[in-house]
């Protein structure tokens, strides 16, 4: 159904709800986490990839992918938070390493923030996981009352001009459908208006405490000095060149990779580069170069 999409899938009853994830190969663990408004099948590439060597999980948060969509669920960054956590419990995964991305920085690293040891290795793909009061005017505009809910819900206008905005390469007609589907109507963008909604700008945000303690954790797995990897698309709309500055600030040792052409979906836009760059990050091979940026 999913064009280069062959994966068997699981899940998991967290919160309530059935949690569909990804569960491929054998080996150390690597978790994919995605963000707004993608779901696991951004990953389908490396998936497949890293399979050969390790033992991968991509989740679909709650709301996204193939997983439930309450329609009265909170869908705050803790509830995605303990929701990852909580899988990662269940299956019995007690050391990994992860890929983020957009959402998927605050989420991700919220869970290793929590139990820092646990973490190995780190790639950074076009994310945050700190605060910041920047944000493009196309997302603010639809985190207006009213006119929100009608763009993201009602117009699809989120989802549907990510597959061309988020990118610089234009999609296969097949892929882009695929990003599409589990966003097919109202009932089933719940979760992606709840993720604009739920970008904290100021301290009265109920998530602006939860972002916080996640900054907070960064701290501690800089201090560990922990191997990091960042892969960054230059010509990002949303996740510009002030977060790259501020992760490379983060993780001064990190492996650094700056792809100037492309986009937010950076694993899209700059695939044949970034394969064999991963794939040698999470075979511990030391990089021979970066690309700074």
């Amino acid at each position: 159904m999913y064009p280069e999409y062959p994966f068997s899938s699981h899940f998991a009853t967290v919160d309530g709800h059935r949690l569909h994830y990804l569960d491929e190969g054998v080996g150390p663990v690597i978790v994919m986490v995605h963000g707004n408004p993608t779901w696991s099948y951004y990953y389908r590439h490396l998936v497949a990839l890293l399979a050969k060597t390790h033992r991968v999980i991509a989740i679909d948060h709650l709301g996204c992918g193939l997983s439930d969509k309450p329609q009265n669920y909170p869908y705050r960054l803790r509830n995605h938070i303990d929701n990852l956590e909580a899988l990662l419990r269940q299956i019995q995964i007690s050391s990994y390493s992860l890929i983020v991305h957009d959402w998927g920085g605050a989420i991700g690293l919220g869970v290793a923030g929590r139990n820092p040891e646990a973490l190995e290795r780190l790639a950074i793909l076009n994310t945050a996981a700190f605060r910041s009061q920047r944000i493009p005017w196309r997302i603010r505009l639809c985190r207006w009352p009213l006119i929100g809910p009608l763009l993201v819900r009602g117009l699809n206008g989120f989802a549907a001009p990510a597959v061309f905005m988020a990118v610089t390469s234009r999609l296969r007609p097949e892929v882009a459908r695929a990003y599409l589907a589990p966003y097919d109507s109202w009932r089933n963008r719940v979760a992606v208006y709840a993720f604009v909604r739920d970008i904290p700008l100021a301290p009265a945000h109920p998530s602006y405490g939860t972002l916080k303690e996640v900054e907070e954790g960064l701290q501690t797995l800089a201090e560990r000095e922990l191997p990091v990897c960042i892969c960054w698309g230059g010509r990002d709309f949303c996740f510009n060149d002030h977060f790259y500055r501020e992760w490379r600030r983060r993780f001064p040792k990190a492996e650094c990779h700056y792809f100037k052409e492309a986009g937010h979906y950076v694993l899209e836009d700059a695939l044949p580069e970034i394969r064999p760059l991963l794939e040698d990050f999470f075979a511990g091979v030391p990089s021979s170069s970066g690309t700074g940026g």
